[in-house]
């Protein structure tokens, strides 16, 4: 067995709440890759140019960052934390629902905005629940967590396929055709598209396609809504909705001796769950925190550092994602249209299969071995790309690697950073905040250098992100010593204090107990 007793123990014990956050992720993932797919007939729906309809990813990825930085504020209590979870999930059914109704593409946009504002809930609530739940064996289950990322992002696009207009507004050929190939096939997609098509250009010659897609998007909808149902009989478990008492003891009243016992050996660990701003906060109750001028230089450079690092290795995701098809299309490659479709399915899918394989993988081997494997993997695979840059077969060789390596390098990092701090810091909320800025930034990076200096540039781009990062990840491990080298320096310290003490005390029971000693001998 790839598990032990204790693992699949403490699975058990906690199962309801992990199958639960497990789902809301599947959320995320549905959510994160339809727009790919449905780019052309959204842009016929709502009678917009094609630079003016990719704003509604921007829309999307920036909203999805400002939920990422805010999300640690649901977790003071499971009450906020699991309310918080049932109405982003909600508002993601109720999105698709109402997608196919924006015919403004300023009206799509804010629809999109709202559930990027959900999904960045949805991505730090249920990645701080779970490093709470199980501390130091979170590693198998957070990658478990993101394994339904990729198995989100890979159900939606399948969804949608079969409902997808051919000739989108009209007949269209040369250039035009490459771009819509090009959006349509693209899985993850970047804000930065400087074509302009106009619907005008698009439908000469042949009458309008009628779009049969918002049945692909009501689909989506009625498959994402167990999830919040999901969450929804979570709380009723858990005795959290007034109206509806339950039978069921919570999971806090079960443990609740093993919580004393803890209380009593520990100290303020109550009060420390009670204002969690100086735990797993949000970024802002992170930094207003009182004790921030105690701790060492140490504590704050392995935040900074792991989010740096995720920075960089999840905007290669995003840049790789959303333009290894433009560069597969352009020389020297050259590939088919629909032959280089295939590249942005196939690294989702190596992501997905990379963070099922990496769930017994990290039971088995430490977080920071695998973040060395994956980083220097990446940084290979790349190096590969660029030595076989006309090869087809290599292309698509190396797409799958590169999903393969860079698929758990997220939950990894996040296992390892909370581990260093004892789960007392910010880790959770600054590297999923960190996360989501460097997507957002690469894409935008990466699609200008492309468009400048053309699509070899691809391929160096991510080459120096994928060194930048693994010398940032040095520097981590770096001041993963130098804050162990504090923490037992803090130790022994307080074992020098307390040594003292215990003498004195110790030599004042010792005379205490001659002088009874003498009372007794004397005579009477």
């Amino acid at each position: 067995m790839f598990l032990d007793e204790r693992i699949v123990t403490l699975f058990k014990r906690n199962a309801h709440h992990t199958l639960t956050y497990w789902s809301v992720f599947f959320s995320f993932g549905l959510c994160i890759a339809f727009l790919g797919p449905t780019i052309l007939d959204l842009q016929c729906q709502t009678n917009s140019t094609l630079s003016q309809i990719t704003w509604v990813f921007f829309a999307q990825q920036f909203c999805l960052l400002i939920g990422s930085s805010v999300g640690g504020i649901f977790k003071r209590t499971l009450l906020t934390a699991l309310a918080a979870l049932f109405f982003s999930a909600l508002v993601i059914s109720v999105i698709f629902a109402i997608i196919p109704l924006c015919n403004n593409v300023f009206v799509l946009a804010i629809a999109m905005a709202v559930s990027g504002l959900a999904m960045g809930l949805i991505d730090t609530i249920a990645n701080i629940q779970l490093v709470t739940i199980y501390q130091k064996d979170s590693a198998v289950f957070l990658q478990a967590l993101h394994f339904f990322i990729g198995f989100g992002a890979l159900v939606s696009p399948l969804i949608a396929d079969p409902f997808l207009s051919e000739t989108g507004c009209g007949n269209h050929t040369g250039n035009e055709t490459e771009v819509i190939h090009h959006f349509r096939s693209m899985l993850r997609n970047s804000p930065i598209v400087e074509h302009s098509i106009p619907l005008s250009n698009l439908s000469h010659g042949v009458e309008k396609e009628e779009s049969s897609v918002h049945y692909a998007f009501w689909i989506m909808a009625l498959i994402n809504l167990p999830v919040p149902i999901a969450v929804l009989y979570l709380m009723y478990r858990e005795q959290l909705i007034p109206c509806c008492p339950s039978g069921t003891p919570r999971l806090l009243d079960k443990d609740e001796l093993a919580m004393e016992s803890q209380q009593g050996a520990e100290g303020p660990a109550v009060e420390q769950n009670e204002h969690e701003a100086g735990g797993h906060g949000s970024i802002f109750s992170c930094c207003q925190n009182d004790n921030l001028r105690e701790l060492p230089l140490s504590f704050f450079m392995i935040h900074i550092l792991g989010g740096m690092v995720l920075f960089m290795t999840d905007g290669i995701v995003g840049a790789y994602a959303g333009f290894v098809y433009t560069y597969a299309v352009a020389p020297p490659m050259s590939l088919p249209h629909k032959t280089a479709g295939y590249l942005a399915s196939i690294f989702w899918a190596a992501i997905t299969a990379g963070r099922l394989l990496s769930i017994p993988l990290s039971y088995r081997f430490q977080p920071v071995k695998l973040l060395i494997f994956n980083l220097a993997g990446a940084i290979v695979t790349v190096l590969l790309l660029l030595i076989f840059y006309t090869s087809s077969i290599f292309l698509f060789v190396g797409t799958c690697l590169c999903g393969l390596f860079l698929s758990s390098i997220f939950p990894c990092m996040l296992a390892y950073t909370e581990d260093i701090l004892d789960y007392q810091g910010c880790a959770t909320s600054v590297l999923v905040t960190s996360a989501g800025m460097g997507e957002m930034v690469m894409q935008v990076l990466v699609g200008s250098i492309i468009q400048t200096e053309g699509s070899y540039s691809f391929l160096l781009c991510g080459m120096i992100i994928a060194c930048i990062g693994f010398i940032l990840f040095i520097g981590l491990l770096l001041f993963h010593r130098m804050h162990r080298n504090y923490l037992t320096g803090t130790s022994k310290k307080s074992a020098m204090v307390e040594e003292p003490a215990t003498e004195q005390n110790g030599e004042v029971k010792t005379e205490h107990i001659d002088n009874e000693e003498n009372i007794q001998e004397s005579p009477n």
